[in-house]
């Protein structure tokens, strides 16, 4: 390297870090402003429970004063609390201390041990005031990491498939579609947390309970869990998540959906062992694809086993390619009384090539198969760099991939955010969020059908669908 070009790379490097510095200042900034908001808020409650405090003592000691003086059972004075603060605990507002029956967030089930069977045969945790409980029936090939509080899942692979139900809070000031999780300190566009703060159910996304379990255990609550839906009714739905995703929040991500969806199937994860880090690119594909066998036997035990009826499937990114090469084994294996009724290939990181013959294997298997694609995913922009072409969910300057029996939806204008990677926008944009919770409930097609703000265009290969520009 010679001298000119030293310079050049030195005066880049200086750059960076300069903009690196900025960054982390802003960060630092936005968390100072976040914290003293935070405080203000507690300081606010707090005062306000001194507040209801002194209002019970009072209403305590005129009623001990009027006892005394033979006032006996005299009606409460007009100081004492009102039926809200005293019958109605368990409806805080905002500027009211939380009930003190409120869960904590440190309360947590024993966690049973992998593969064992929840031996008190308990119902997941009810729901409160604050928030609700989903649960998530999950399948992994992940190697259990010990951890003296609850059953958690690594980034190793275990080699076996491991059945279990986590039950994870929603908070009842939740917004559609995010995932609220304590505010973090991250990295730009990559999204690797440098700190994160304390969690809380009332605010949080949080696994509330998560049991290892037995096949015939996981089974039974499955099926109760089945005997009650009505909307989606016996309906599964099972999702697989991405590149960089940790156990957790691919438990979060099941949970957002379903919940979003007012999905009151059942809900499946599907958890592969990714490394949950950017720089494990190319490793977690690997264990992508190593995944595969144990991704087969519990998409078995889904429709042959659990009672399901109709069975849904959600792939994103990296977890389409062991999605596709399963769906292709299951093609001539389902019950005839079973429908996979819904592919759903958001944002496929997979070459276009592999994509179609993948697609074409399968082809029958499902009654419908909905692909997401943007031109602005920057994931996927990373990914055609590497691999030196178009990914299936990567919409070049020649347009989406269109191919037979599959339906194609552009929606580069739903994902429009220039500081995120815009590569989750099935799950966190409203309308994307809509239309899939219409084609698994309906299944009704074309995509214009049942959501007409989607645009139709004809190219030489067939029709794609395409989310409006001018929204």
């Amino acid at each position: 390297m010679d001298r000119a070009e030293r310079d050049v790379r030195g005066n880049v490097e200086e750059d960076d870090l300069a903009k690196n510095d900025d960054a982390r200042k802003d960060a630092e900034a936005s968390y100072q402003m976040r914290r003293a908001a935070e405080a203000r808020e507690i300081a606010a409650r707090e005062e306000a429970r001194r507040d209801e405090e002194g209002a019970k003592a009072k209403a305590s000691s005129e009623a001990e004063s009027k006892a005394r003086n033979g006032g006996g059972g005299a009606t409460a004075p007009e100081s004492a609390p009102t039926a809200r603060g005293l019958d109605s605990a368990s409806e805080p507002t905002e500027d009211s201390p939380p009930p003190a029956s409120a869960p904590r967030s440190a309360a947590r089930s024993a966690p049973a041990a992998p593969g064992s069977a929840d031996t008190t045969g308990s119902p997941a945790p009810a729901p409160t005031a604050d928030y609700d409980v989903v649960p998530v029936f999950y399948g992994t090939d992940r190697k259990v990491e010990p951890n003296p509080k609850r059953l958690k899942y690594g980034a190793e692979r275990a080699r076996e498939l491991q059945l279990g139900r986590a039950s994870v809070t929603v908070p009842a000031l939740h917004k559609v579609p995010n995932v609220e999780r304590p505010w973090a300190l991250t990295i730009p566009y990559w999204n690797v947390t440098v700190w994160e703060g304390n969690e809380d159910p009332k605010r949080h996304f949080t696994v509330k309970e998560i049991l290892g379990l037995s096949k015939p255990e996981f089974l039974r609550l499955v099926g109760e869990r089945l005997g009650k839906s009505k909307a989606f009714e016996k309906h599964a739905v099972v999702f697989v998540h991405g590149f960089n995703t940790s156990f957790d929040n691919a438990l979060y991500r099941t949970a957002q959906i379903a919940y979003d969806l007012h999905f009151d199937g059942a809900p499946f994860l599907y958890s592969w062992p990714s490394a949950g880090d950017v720089a494990a690119y190319t490793s977690d594909r690997e264990r992508a694809e190593q995944s595969k066998k144990f991704m087969l036997e519990f998409m078995r035990l889904v429709i042959n086993e659990t009672g399901a009826k109709s069975v849904s499937l959600i792939a994103h990114s990296m977890g389409n390619l062991p999605l596709l090469d399963v769906l292709k084994d299951l093609k001539n294996e389902k019950p005839n009384d079973v429908v996979i009724s819904q592919v759903i290939l958001a944002a496929p990181d997979v070459d276009r090539n592999t994509f179609e013959d993948l697609v074409a294997a399968f082809r029958g298997c499902a009654k419908g198969v909905t692909l997401y694609a943007a031109s602005n995913d920057r994931a996927l922009q990373i990914s055609r760099n590497i691999w030196g072409e178009p990914r299936a969910g990567d919409v070049p300057s020649d347009g989406p991939l269109v191919i037979p029996d599959v339906d194609t939806i552009d929606v580069t204008a739903a994902s429009t955010d220039s500081l995120s990677l815009n590569h989750s926008g099935y799950a966190t944009n409203n309308a994307l969020l809509s239309d899939i919770g219409l084609v698994i409930q309906t299944g009704e097609r074309p995509p214009d059908k049942r959501f007409p703000i989607l645009k139709s265009l004809t190219t030489p290969k067939g029709a794609y669908w395409q989310y409006p520009l001018n929204r």
